[in-house]
């Protein structure tokens, strides 16, 4: 297969000509080739891992294009608490047209009957070719009522035809291996499993040749496995030729050979696209098949949504879902947001100064993987609030000993640099400041800075369990687990407040009463080896 990629930022042409053997290109000269009459051209728009984020919802509604729109999962976020984030979800599909998506983990931070609403909600169809569960005729009565229980995999899909300007395109869904590790309630699904990762390529693989069968030579996988597994499954199968990806969070521009262009042993090219989280982008694929149903030219265009316009036709129909928000007040000046979780991020500073303040704490954290958006310049309302922290874990404080603080940082820390995409993240602060070495994902140092800026150190080798602190942060945080070791249990809460960060972080700011600067930075310092 012989290919070029131009040198145009983000709209990269890549073409591609039959050949048994790679030609060199050294003056860079186009190769592609005339398009046989009988091509096929398709344009494709793609969002993944959304997350609930409403705003940016709007904004992608007025920006998003494509014959076809697929999403690769994990479109909504949150529990029953956030059901009417669950609702605006639904909305936002339908108003962009998606025709079907992945199912995502955070698709299942709900009950099974309140996941299997969403979908009824949905006009398109939730794919997942790995999803097993177990019937409800071997489950306890007790489970099935007080769990939620239903009958989930009836609702799924493991695959669907869609005939898009009179052509037939084969979709495929595929959900996370660690799906269970990842959800709200685990406790929900303790009755279901997902395949590993050999098995699912199996099972893609057999899919792909029913989709064959009936005479479909265009296929797409919406894939919330993340980008490792989507080269892995690019490789070892035959037929597939894009993969809508998520889960991992990977920002993919352009099409690039080794990164997102992968070969099958056919020789036919495979396109794997992500467009990071939260809604930050959005993409759009253009497409020319040959009429083997073989890609022969393709262009990967990603936009940033927060450039769209929010468009009033569809505030409205939000607001009706969501309430009115409220205005908060204005920020005068914001940093861009980070781009990683590893990275200091001044926008969750600010709001963590929120919190120790409005509850008089000594110190108050919150994890990076929670921050689901940022402060944008200009007049600010709630539900902008709201975005950047959408799950709604209550906050709650606690006294906490210096050890159990410690002890918190470590395990985030060495959990960060070891997993993919830098999951669950660093840790923003106030009361606090600390350094870390992401050579060895090691905490090197802390210290606790009182209300009157003076820094005293914490032995971290040696942290004190007789020395407490009065902690505020969100339950996820505090008590939830999950990713990060207890800090305190429910019982022991000095205080659990009836309401979120944002709720907080709205008081604070209309009692300021003035434009609001971002600027919270210097709290984590990174030490690299030599």
């Amino acid at each position: 297969m012989n290919f070029k990629i131009s040198t145009n930022f983000n709209i990269p042409k890549v073409a591609f000509k039959s050949s048994t053997v790679r030609q060199s290109n050294p003056n860079n000269q186009q190769l592609e080739k005339s398009p046989d009459k009988d091509s096929f051209e398709l344009s494709v728009g793609y969002v993944n891992d959304t997350h609930g984020q409403t705003n940016n919802m709007i904004r992608i509604l007025s920006g998003i294009r494509g014959d076809l729109r697929l999403s690769a999962g994990d479109n909504d976020i949150g529990d029953e608490k956030n059901d009417n984030i669950h609702k605006a979800t639904t909305k936002f599909l339908n108003l962009a047209d998606i025709k079907a998506s992945a199912l995502g983990n955070h698709e299942l931070d709900t009950t099974q009957k309140d996941c299997i609403d969403s979908i009824k909600r949905f006009n398109g169809d939730v794919l997942a070719v790995n999803y097993r569960k177990d019937p409800l005729e071997l489950q306890t009565p007790e489970d099935i009522e007080k769990l939620g229980r239903a009958e989930l995999d009836k609702h799924l899909k493991k695959s669907v035809i869609v005939e898009v300007k009179g052509e037939k395109i084969g979709l495929i869904g595929a959900s996370p291996m660690d799906m269970f590790e990842r959800l709200t309630h685990p406790n929900y699904y303790t009755d279901s499993y997902i395949d590993d990762l050999d098995t699912t390529v199996e099972l893609i693989q057999d899919e792909v040749d029913e989709l064959k069968k009936q005479g479909v030579n265009k296929i797409f996988l919406l894939s919330h496995l993340g980008h490792k597994r989507d080269k892995f499954v690019a490789k070892e199968t035959e037929g597939i030729d894009v993969i809508i990806g998520g889960h991992s969070h990977e920002l993919i521009k352009d099409i690039k050979e080794g990164e997102n262009l992968f070969y099958s042993e056919s020789g036919e090219p495979v396109i794997l696209t992500e467009a990071g989280r939260d809604g930050n982008y959005f993409g759009e694929l253009k497409l020319t098949f040959n009429k083997d149903g073989v890609i022969t030219k393709a262009q990967n265009n990603l936009a940033e949504t927060r450039l769209y316009h929010r468009n009033m036709i569809h505030q409205y129909l939000f607001d009706n879902i969501l309430g009115t928000p409220d205005k908060v007040g204005y920020i005068k000046q914001a940093p861009p947001p980070p781009k990683t979780l590893t990275e200091e991020n001044p926008h969750a500073n600010f709001v963590c100064d929120v919190m120790r303040a409005k509850t008089d704490s000594d110190i108050a954290l919150w994890h990076h993987s929670g921050v689901r958006n940022f402060f944008h310049e200009g007049l600010i309302d709630s539900s902008d609030v709201k975005d950047i922290s959408p799950f709604l874990d209550y906050v709650a404080v606690a006294e906490v000993s210096e050890k159990k603080i410690i002890d918190l940082f470590k395990h985030a820390i060495e959990t960060t640099y070891e997993t993919p995409g830098h999951k669950p993240g660093l840790i923003a602060v106030s009361g606090l400041n600390y350094t870390v070495n992401p050579d060895e994902g090691k905490l090197v140092a802390m210290n606790f800075v009182d209300k009157q800026g003076q820094l005293h150190r914490i032995d971290v080798d040696n942290p004190r369990e007789d020395k407490m602190y009065k902690v505020v942060t969100d339950e996820f945080l505090m008590s939830a687990g999950a990713d990060f070791d207890i800090l305190a249990p429910e019982e022991d809460y000095i205080k659990k407040f009836s309401c979120d960060k944002d709720v907080l972080t709205c008081e604070y700011i209309k009692e300021l009463n003035e434009p609001v600067i971002i600027n919270q930075t210097g709290r984590i310092n990174f030490e690299y080896d030599d």
